[in-house]
């Protein structure tokens, strides 16, 4: 007995190319978290590729008798489907071609194993020890020579300071 499912969508009337770009985000994904992907997509071929992951989970369900949790997308491909041709009019009587792409989109499902499974079970971080606030290094002498540099800075305004700008070059005197 065969642990994946197959699911084919052919004919689909958008670009191979657009619709890699959500099959390849979804590859090796649980199907709730791959229908997630799919309806928060904000692209066009968002709603064919879910309705079919729907369609191969209703066949596991058929077929396999699984549960929608214990499936993953095992492989997803999209193949350029026939081109039609259309015409469109250019300068001095001449024509451009248009190609209109077809995909033609094959979903494989699987059935989670114990070891697959454990990889995907969320486990929390290990907290990090809290570190104590006051610097061990640090001494009295060091906050004493602080304190008169902050007094310093604190006390008239810099020439630089006042105008509201750094000097930034040497040779010019602004």
């Amino acid at each position: 007995m065969s642990t994946t499912v197959i699911a084919k969508l052919n004919y689909l009337r958008i670009a191979p190319r657009k619709v890699r770009l959500l099959a390849d985000v979804v590859r090796g994904l649980r199907v709730n978290d791959a229908e997630a992907q799919f309806y928060l997509a904000s692209r066009r071929s968002g709603v064919p590729l879910m309705q079919l992951l729907r369609s191969a989970v209703a066949n596991a369900k058929q077929v396999l008798k699984a549960e929608p949790s214990a499936l993953y997308i095992k492989e997803i491909r999209v193949d350029l489907g026939p081109k039609t041709k259309r015409y469109t009019p250019r300068a001095r009587g001449s024509v451009s071609l248009i190609e209109k792409k077809q995909s033609h989109v094959t979903i494989v499902l699987g059935v989670m194993d114990k070891e697959k499974e454990a990889l995907y079970t969320f486990r929390p971080r290990p907290k990090k020890e809290e570190k104590s606030k006051v610097h061990p290094k640090k001494t009295d002498v060091a906050k004493k020579e602080a304190k008169p540099n902050e007094e310093k800075s604190s006390g008239v305004k810099s020439e630089s300071r006042k105008r509201g700008f750094r000097k930034m070059f040497q040779r010019k005197s602004v």
